[in-house]
């Protein structure tokens, strides 16, 4: 396992991670040696698993979506460190900067946005040009703020004395990227696949394939899912229901 993917999945429980590796195993050696019966046998698959093709942009949107989960357990962590900042694990918030830091900022943002998408954008007519520097900015806003998280939250507990620098730190950072990611996503992305054309985009996906593959093998955007959801589920924030919108005044 390289340095990358060691990186990506630290924190995920030695069980967790046992089953999940144990899993990827089974799943290489039975791809083999399956039986023609075993085959007849299986439920039809759907998405990826049928092997339906994920696109450039596709792929870029939905590792914001995991962006965003992580998002989404800053921005309840901010509320719980100002009601009980001894309810907050300061490693459950290390393990969310950590993946922000691997899979956002040195990969999605460093390896994708930064080197492909942003110089074509740059170059392309029209709106969505203005906007390149002001999201390098960001980024490079957003990486001195993770630097904060992860500097906070290496000891056991979080200081008394940091708790409300680094809840301000925290929804500044949340802010700023939820425009970020939505202005990337109606404007930058869109203006980017209209410049570059559809077979260079084809090119593309593939290309972004391999990159993925070498910053954390075969299974980086699962391995970062699975991590974020054992991270929203040791924090009791995996159940979708809890954040259903009560009823407004009659």
């Amino acid at each position: 396992m390289d340095s990358k993917r060691r990186q990506l999945i630290t924190g995920i429980s030695l069980a967790g991670a046992g089953v999940f590796i144990n899993a990827c195993s089974a799943k290489q050696a039975s791809s083999g040696s399956a039986t023609n019966e075993n085959t007849k046998n299986e439920a039809p698959k759907t998405g990826e698993e049928e092997g339906l093709e994920v696109t450039a942009t596709e792929d870029l949107m939905r590792e914001h979506g995991i962006l965003r989960r992580a998002l989404l357990v800053y921005q309840e962590s901010v509320v719980k460190l100002r009601q009980d900042a001894a309810s907050v694990p300061a490693d459950a918030l290390e393990k969310v900067a950590n993946l922000f830091r691997v899979f956002g900022e040195d990969y999605h943002e460093k390896k994708l946005e930064e080197t492909f998408i942003f110089p074509t954008v740059k170059k392309a007519p029209g709106a969505a040009a203005s906007y390149v520097d002001v999201l390098l900015q960001q980024h490079t806003r957003g990486r001195e703020i993770t630097d904060y998280v992860l500097a906070v939250t290496k000891a056991d507990r979080i200081a008394s004395n940091s708790v409300e620098p680094l809840a301000k730190a925290l929804e500044s950072f949340v802010r700023m990227y939820e425009h970020h990611a939505a202005l990337e996503d109606t404007v930058i992305f869109p203006a980017w696949k209209s410049a570059t054309g559809q077979a260079e985009l084809d090119d593309l996906g593939e290309k972004f394939e391999q990159i993925e593959q070498e910053q954390f093998g075969e299974d980086g955007y699962e391995t970062a899912l699975k991590r974020m959801e054992e991270i929203e589920s040791s924090l009791g924030l995996s159940n979708l229901g809890m954040f259903t919108a009560p009823a407004p005044p009659k």
